[in-house]
């Protein structure tokens, strides 16, 4: 495979296309997106924070760094969010490869502890990922997993 991993804030061209992107997987306002993608490039702080895998100009992968991915626990952040791999590029290692990139990056801004809220178990471990909790997510009536990294 050949896709590179890229910040938002370092190709702000791709923020229509992304918002986009983001909004077609997770049903979530394209408004939201767009208004959290400009002050990811407007702030230039590193929460809101948006990355993508891209090859050959397709967006195959992405997520995102917000303060809160809509659940009761406002002190466990910033959280990753919106974690998506297009499902024939799944089992190439481009979700593991995401992850460890905004870590890394993250980690860079100062910012060595990250929280995640999912529904999966046993995939987020694999790249260092620890369960810490569950928590309530807006609106929903089951509980979700919430994962921290650590740097």
């Amino acid at each position: 495979m050949n896709y590179k991993i890229i910040r938002l804030t370092d190709n702000p061209a791709l923020k229509e296309q992304a918002a986009q992107w983001f909004h077609e997987k997770w049903d979530i306002p394209l408004a939201a997106y767009m208004e959290s993608i400009e002050a990811c490039l407007t702030y230039k702080t590193p929460v809101p924070q948006w990355y993508l895998a891209i090859e050959n100009d397709r967006i195959i992968g992405g997520l995102g760094v917000i303060e809160n991915d809509f659940h009761n626990r406002k002190d466990l952040a910033p959280n990753v969010c919106a974690v998506y791999v297009e499902q024939d590029k799944r089992c190439n290692g481009i979700a593991g490869a995401l992850l460890n990139y905004v870590c890394t990056d993250m980690k860079a801004c100062g910012i060595d502890t990250l929280y995640l809220v999912t529904d999966h178990t046993s995939f987020y471990e694999r790249y260092g990922w620890e369960f810490l909790c569950t928590v309530q997510g807006d609106g929903e009536p089951e509980l979700s997993r919430m994962y921290i990294h650590r740097g």
